[in-house]
């Protein structure tokens, strides 16, 4: 099993090879070069989605194939995983989407038993949904209620499967007063790790303080709730890097910056917030550039280019994994 406690970490969409991501990573090669960028860069676990629409695509038929192959890709290069256990499929859901959980949870709950009994040799930690408090990854937004009964019932299958495993709630992305609602649901007892996301511009003079001031009031939040000694990781926190001259739309942070203001947020962020005592591990978003998937600069969060060319950032990244 790859080592557990390293720091350094990053987002990367390894499963993506569908139509709706333009065949992101279309054969094993291209998976296989992002991983040995990864070796090379010192990242030392890979937050990445484990799609329940990949592996169960008929009902209670399980294809584990692909996400096998990644798996023991990172595991042969030593990098740990945090697996994102994820969305709702269609069949169970079919006047909705992928974005709306089903009233009834068991299917759901029984895809996360049987991932994490099949990795639990390999995987220790796992999320449960992605940025539930976001409209574009949860509909209806009804302050977490709904979501902290999934987690309840994730937190309970994944510990029978594995007790020896990590649960984070999914990352939070709307800020402190997600964070509160949390807390407000009753989640307190059913996540072992706080996990936020924390965006911002570093075009903004601000930009590490007020991602410092987040962290640490979110650290006084899970204290006056109990929670004093979880600790917190940020698996999501980055910014475009656009080339000189290139023409790509702002993304959702405003003006995009350049491919060098990006590699300084990269040494700025590792510097100061895995600084931070409760802080465990910090996760870049993304590794990769993405094809005009988002047709933004949001497909310019890698650190290395679409081409798989590393970026300054990449050696920024190197540098700051290497103290």
């Amino acid at each position: 099993m790859a080592r557990q406690d390293n720091p350094y970490g990053v987002l990367d969409f390894l499963c993506w090879n569908h139509a709706w991501n333009n065949d992101h990573y279309p054969s094993r090669s291209s998976i296989d070069r992002s991983i040995s960028l990864m070796k090379k860069c010192g990242i030392g676990i890979v937050r990445m989605d484990f799609l329940w629409q990949d592996i169960e695509p008929v009902a209670g038929r399980y294809n584990f194939a692909k996400y096998d192959y990644i798996v023991d890709a990172l595991s042969r290069s030593n990098i740990a995983i945090l697996g994102v256990l994820s969305y709702q499929v269609n069949r169970e859901s079919p006047r909705t989407g992928w974005n709306v959980p089903s009233a009834d949870h068991t299917p759901f709950l029984r895809y996360c038993e049987n991932v994490c009994r099949r990795y639990k040799d390999r995987i220790k930690f796992w999320e449960i949904w992605n940025e539930p408090d976001s409209k574009i990854y949860w509909e209806p937004q009804d302050g977490l209620v709904e979501y902290v009964r999934l987690l309840r019932g994730a937190y309970k299958v994944l510990k029978h499967a594995d007790p020896l495993c990590s649960i984070l709630n999914g990352g939070l992305s709307a800020g402190l007063d997600s964070v509160n609602r949390l807390y407000a649901n009753g989640a307190e007892d059913c996540f072992d790790i706080m996990n936020i996301h924390a965006f911002e511009s570093p075009i903004n003079k601000d930009a590490i303080n007020r991602v410092v001031e987040y962290v640490n009031a979110t650290a006084l939040v899970m204290d006056r709730n109990g929670d004093d000694k979880k600790k917190i990781w940020v698996t999501e926190i980055g910014c475009p890097g656009v080339k000189s001259g290139t023409k790509v739309p702002n993304s959702w942070l405003g003006e995009n910056p350049t491919e060098f203001q990006q590699a300084s947020w990269v040494t700025q962020v590792y510097l100061e917030v895995l600084a931070l005592d409760r802080v465990d591990k910090v996760f870049w978003a993304f590794f990769r550039d993405t094809n005009n998937h988002w047709n933004d600069g949001t497909d310019y969060l890698g650190i290395i280019r679409n081409d798989f060319s590393p970026k300054p950032a990449f050696r920024a990244y190197q540098e700051v994994a290497a103290l």
